[in-house]
Formats: C-alpha cells, structure tokens, sequence
C-alpha cells in the first residue's frame, strides 16, 4: 500500500468518524474553556481548523510573517502574551518565527501526525495549537518556534 492510499484511507475514516485526521489537540483542563459552539462564533474556519483542530495554514499567507514593529505577539483565543518582537526572524520558511517564547506561555506536547514525531506547541492557558518548535533555529536556543499567524494577534509596543 503506498503512502498516497493510505493517507487517502485515513483522511476517509476519520471524516467518517467525525475526527479531522490533523486533530490533535493539546488535552485540557486549561485556564480558558470554551464550548465548540463559542469557539466557532469567535473564529473563522480557517482559524478554527488551526487553532482547534491542529490544522496548518498555507505557507506565506499571514501578513505576520512580514511584521517587524516592536511589539508582542498574543494567543488569538486568549489574549495571552506568547511571543516578543525581539524573538521573531525570518526563518524562509514562509511562517512566522521565533527563536524564543515569553516565559510561562506556551505549553509543548509529542506530536506524531505525519509519519514522525514532531514537538507541538500551544497556549498554555487555552490550549489553542500554534505550531511546532524545530531544532534547527538561530542561537542562543538554537530553536525555531514555527507558527500558524492565524493563530496569533500582534499588539505593537
């Protein structure tokens, strides 16, 4: 069976279940909860799917890959502070990067959609996914924290 056919079959079976075959949502309980009926009130469906679902957007499509004020960039679906300018480069990537997180904002968990084992990230106080942290970012930390912008609100200092 190749890999086509059997990505096929599990994006089928999990249509049929009612489960998005890219769900994979950090488990709560989290400071900030919501109803699926509120969160589909408060988000687009694109922003849903990434946010609640572990959906990703398309590459080069977020306006805050390009955003280079002083500022920081919050949780969408909290408001809660994750990331400053300062910690944001261009990674070519064609989403928004940062080599660091503020402190006690993010939460991490073993992510192994796609055949390999990646490292999720979300907020920690609502647990909508942002993206994934990749080892292969700029010193100090060496770490590239690769983020869906849809799941993110820049406020400029």
């Amino acid at each position: 069976m190749d890999r086509r056919v059997f990505l096929g079959g599990a994006v089928s079976a999990s249509v049929f279940l009612g489960q998005p075959s890219w769900a994979a949502i950090a488990p709560g309980p989290f400071e900030v909860e919501r109803t699926d009926a509120e969160w589909r009130a408060m988000l687009t469906d694109l922003q849903y799917r990434v946010m609640r679902q572990g959906g990703t957007e398309r590459a080069g499509s977020s306006p805050l890959d390009d955003e280079h004020r002083r500022g920081r960039f919050h949780c969408r679906g909290c408001d809660l502070r994750l990331y400053h300018s300062r910690h944001k480069y261009d990674s070519g990537t064609g989403w928004p990067s940062f080599w660091d997180v503020l402190p006690n904002a993010i939460g991490t968990m073993e992510d192994r959609r796609l055949l390999r084992v990646r490292t999720e990230c979300h907020c920690r106080r609502c647990g909508s996914h942002l993206g994934h942290i990749f080892g292969d970012g700029p010193q100090p930390t060496g770490l590239r924290h690769c983020l869906n912008g849809v799941s993110l609100v820049f406020r400029p200092a």
